[in-house]
């Protein structure tokens, strides 16, 4: 028996499917975005869904023989009756109409609460409360994980670090979305914080990182690659300054970090080696990198638990 997880967000289009024997399986695509645009409007995001979202289903479905006990999607992007945005109604009522058609449940959740389950997945990250930084061209919050609530301690007031880093990367002429080939640019290159970070009480500012750095573009004297390891850099400075700040405030020194940024090879280990430089009393740990970007991986775990915790499984 397996749960099918859908996850329709404004970067990927995803389904998966978690199984009671702890068998998982995904299948993604990510939306098309021209050369030299920063991403799709929500209409385009919609009608992108609507046509990739069956072929993952097929995709995702070829993998297994198991029957279907429950559907669950992800309908938000956060917890909260003002989080919405349209590109979760396709995924949504995707999931709402298979598990009416399959007579089964259909269970729904956020698409943070997705990337969090995602994120816990065979990362030896202990029992208890934990930190947790969601990082991503939509987010990027520090969050206080306790008895499966959340609740936010700081975020970004401004700028995401993806954003951040699709904007200086599509402004050096790569795709977006933009990390694989900035951290590709990046090699060989050592960052000599040039750019400031900018830390407040309620979380951080990217806004005046993105100026500096497009600015260093414009100017011509560094070499992109130059640019973008300072871009990796302040990234780096700046969550660190966030999960300290946590965790002076919170006491807890373990910290879950997931979502699309935290995918880069590169800013794992600049975080890692600066914490044991700087001997910071944090306990860093990190999602798998193929589920730390967008994926459905964690929306089909949150289905399964939430079909064994009621029993509702076909057939029960």
């Amino acid at each position: 028996m397996i749960v099918l997880g859908l996850d329709t967000s404004c970067y990927t289009t995803s389904a998966a499917f978690a199984g009671e024997g702890g068998n998982w399986a995904s299948c993604r695509k990510l939306l098309p975005v021209q050369l030299g645009d920063r991403g799709l409007r929500q209409s385009e995001g919609v009608f992108a869904h609507v046509r990739q979202l069956p072929e993952m289903v097929e995709q995702l479905l070829a993998k297994t023989k198991e029957p279907i006990g429950a559907v669950c999607a992800s309908t938000a992007p956060l917890d909260g009756e003002d989080s919405y945005m349209p590109v979760f109604l396709v995924g949504a009522g995707y999931g709402r109409a298979l598990a009416a058609a399959l007579r089964v449940p259909f269970f729904t959740t956020t698409h943070q609460r997705g990337h969090l389950r995602a994120a816990r997945v065979e990362t030896g990250l202990p029992e208890g409360d934990f930190l947790a930084l969601h990082c991503s061209g939509g987010t990027t919050d520090v969050l206080l994980v306790r008895d499966g609530e959340i609740r936010r301690i700081s975020s970004s007031l401004d700028l995401h670090a993806g954003q951040l880093v699709d904007r200086v990367g599509v402004r050096l002429g790569l795709p977006f979305p933009a990390g694989p080939a900035l951290e590709k640019l990046a090699e060989g290159y050592t960052a000599q914080g040039i750019v400031p970070v900018s830390i407040c009480a309620e979380g951080c500012h990217l806004s005046g990182a993105e100026t500096k750095l497009l600015r260093l573009i414009e100017e011509g004297q560094l070499p992109p690659g130059q640019i973008a390891a300072e871009t990796y850099d302040v990234l780096c400075r700046t969550v660190l300054r966030l999960l300290k700040n946590a965790g002076e405030q919170t006491g807890v020194s373990n910290a879950l970090l997931f979502g699309g940024v935290m995918s880069s090879a590169r800013l794992r280990e600049m975080l890692l080696q600066r914490v044991l430089r700087r001997r910071l009393p944090l306990s860093l740990y990190f999602g798998k990198p193929e589920l730390s970007g967008d994926n459905a991986v964690g929306v089909a775990h949150i289905g399964l638990e939430r079909m064994i915790e009621h029993g509702t499984a076909a057939g029960r």
